[in-house]
């Protein structure tokens, strides 16, 4: 009697192990199809609006809805877009940044020259 138990046990063992690996092989023959899909869709995306946005849109808009409802079906955060800044408002490199003039008290050169000159 304690024979067939164990048998029975080891045989359903062996079954839970069987459907185990079946389960785990289909769930990743699953995620190897949507992944592939996915690869074509961004193939797809990229040959019709090119690799590099050419215009000043960083982001073509086609692009940005479809990584929209990627991130809206999965249930992840979509982050807000940032109005793009006109380009002449845009300093240039070769521009010097403005900076406010400095004020007598408010002044804090501590160059070295300037410290050994000073007055004792």
């Amino acid at each position: 009697m304690p024979s067939e138990e164990f048998s029975s046990a080891a045989a359903s063992f062996k079954r839970a192990g069987q459907d185990a690996v079946t389960h785990a092989r289909r769930v990743a023959g699953t995620a190897l199809a949507r992944s592939r899909r996915h690869h074509s869709e961004n193939v797809e995306l990229l040959k019709r609006h090119g690799r590099g946005a050419k215009s000043g849109d960083p982001t073509p808009g086609t692009l940005r809805a479809a990584a929209e409802r990627f991130r809206r079906a999965r249930g992840l955060s979509v982050p807000e877009v940032p109005v793009p800044v006109p380009a002449d408002s845009v300093p240039s490199r070769s521009q010097s940044p403005v900076r406010p003039p400095r004020s007598g008290e408010d002044d804090d050169d501590f160059s070295q020259m300037r410290i050994m000159k000073r007055d004792r």
